[in-house]
């Protein structure tokens, strides 16, 4: 049972450590998409300090394009369902809080600078009404949106709250 945490063109270091560590603590599956803004080579990781690394469940692809061949349509060997893909954006049509998630579902996000393409977001909302999910925010600051960390923690922990938190104590 595993929720899947998808960074797609990861620029920040920082950022995408402490969602692993998020990962790592909650049993749930890390795809990072490249390009990455940084090295993931064991060198560079125990520099950093990311002693938790080897807990997560990583795994890396090329594009988004790989990742989608990958995925789209495939099974969840944990659930033996296809899988669900959220998209974590400003621009989501739905809250998050609105998404009904389930054991096996993948939720990505974009890069810090720019999130998901647009195009993209589009497609996969023709495809799939409803997938795109948003954080609330106040309409009256400056922010375009809140730091990546927090939002994966945000959405994760509300996927994980509606199936009772499982494998965690």
């Amino acid at each position: 049972m595993a929720m899947h945490i998808v960074m797609v063109e990861p620029e920040i270091p920082p950022n995408t450590g402490n969602i692993a560590r998020s990962c790592a603590a909650t049993g749930s599956v890390l795809h990072l998409v490249k390009p990455l803004g940084f090295s993931i080579d064991d060198k560079s990781l125990k520099r950093a300090g990311l002693d938790y690394w080897p807990y997560v469940d990583v795994r890396v692809h090329d594009s988004l394009s790989d990742f989608m061949n990958a995925f789209e349509g495939a099974i969840c060997p944990e659930t033996g369902e296809a899988y669900r893909m959220f998209l974590a954006t400003t621009k989501g049509n739905r809250l998050y809080t609105d998404a009904q998630f389930r054991d096996g579902d993948m939720i990505l996000f974009g890069r810090e600078t720019a999130g998901l393409p647009r195009d993209f977001i589009r497609e996969q909302e023709q495809k799939h009404p409803g997938c795109s999910l948003r954080i609330p925010m106040s309409a009256e600051t400056r922010l375009r949106s809140f730091n990546l960390s927090n939002s994966v923690n945000i959405i994760l922990f509300e996927a994980l709250r509606q199936q009772g938190f499982p494998g965690l104590k």
